[in-house]
């Protein structure tokens, strides 16, 4: 193939009297330094949209959701509803005998941070790089609500908000859905059931698609079960869905962080407005 590529030797149109004829016959001036290899070469890595994406960043930028959530939890209460998908994973790690109240967050700094070390991703973090997250997250909340907007166009229906709690134990309860239910669904679930149907056979390709849309039809569904779940509806869990797959194609090409700071940006404009 790469004699294809190949200009032939005899053709005028790439002989060194015609190449130097671009610049008027002058010499280009050499590279700076004694060797050409010092030429340096911007490293994709370095950008915004490679660096957002590392799970060292992502840890970074969820932190706050992490103290938020359970600072508020602490401060309010034991007895506050907590979000349910806090709420299984610390019954998983009760059955496994790890009944720790921080081990849940502590176990979701190790997890990427261990994702961070596996993907051998540079230990280098911007801090810059975190008002571009944080302003993207806002977008991609902007757009979810625009989305909301247009399935209510389409399909009116009124929904009842069920009986409103005070303004802080709203706040955090949307922080935490933000956090542990990424952490659930997208970063736990969803690269699981991808790795399970690829080793079943299945593409790369076709793992991620039915992995995206399995993993967004149970964090739908899971938001009517347990006896603090919402009164099952096919509106909501139709949005519901759509929120998942948005929340998962997120997941896959920005990252966690910005998935879940994307997730609690959007129930904050919604459920404080």
């Amino acid at each position: 193939m790469s004699e294809f590529f190949s200009p032939a030797e005899d053709d005028p149109r790439f002989s060194h009297d015609f190449l130097d004829g671009l610049d008027g016959g002058n010499e280009m001036p050499p590279p700076a330094g004694d060797d050409a290899s010092e030429v340096s070469v911007a490293d994709p890595g370095d950008t915004y949209w490679a660096i957002s994406r590392t799970p060292l960043t992502s840890l970074v930028f969820s932190l706050p959701l992490v103290l938020a959530y359970e600072g508020g939890v602490l401060l309010l209460g034991h007895g506050t509803p907590r979000n349910g998908a806090d709420v299984w994973l610390r019954q998983f790690l009760d059955l496994l005998g790890f009944g720790a109240y921080f081990l849940l967050p502590v176990l979701t700094v190790i997890g990427l941070l261990a994702w961070h070390h596996v993907a051998h991703d540079r230990w280098r973090f911007r801090a810059g790089v975190l008002l571009g997250m944080t302003a993207e997250s806002l977008l991609w909340a902007f757009l979810l609500i625009g989305i909301a907007h247009l399935q209510e166009s389409l399909w009116p229906l009124a929904v009842d908000p069920g009986p409103m709690e005070g303004f802080l134990a709203r706040f955090v309860g949307f922080c935490g859905a933000g956090l542990y239910e990424e952490v659930l669904f997208r970063l736990l679930l969803l690269p699981g059931v991808i790795w399970f149907l690829e080793r079943w056979g299945q593409t790369t390709l076709s793992a991620a698609i039915s992995g995206v849309l399995l993993t967004s039809l149970l964090f739908s569904g899971a938001h009517y079960v347990g006896p603090l779940g919402d009164t099952f509806s096919l509106y909501s869990f139709t949005f519901r869905t759509l929120a998942g797959l948005f929340f998962s194609v997120i997941f896959l090409t920005r990252g966690f962080g910005i998935a879940a700071g994307a997730h609690a940006a959007y129930d904050l404009l919604v459920g404080l407005a």
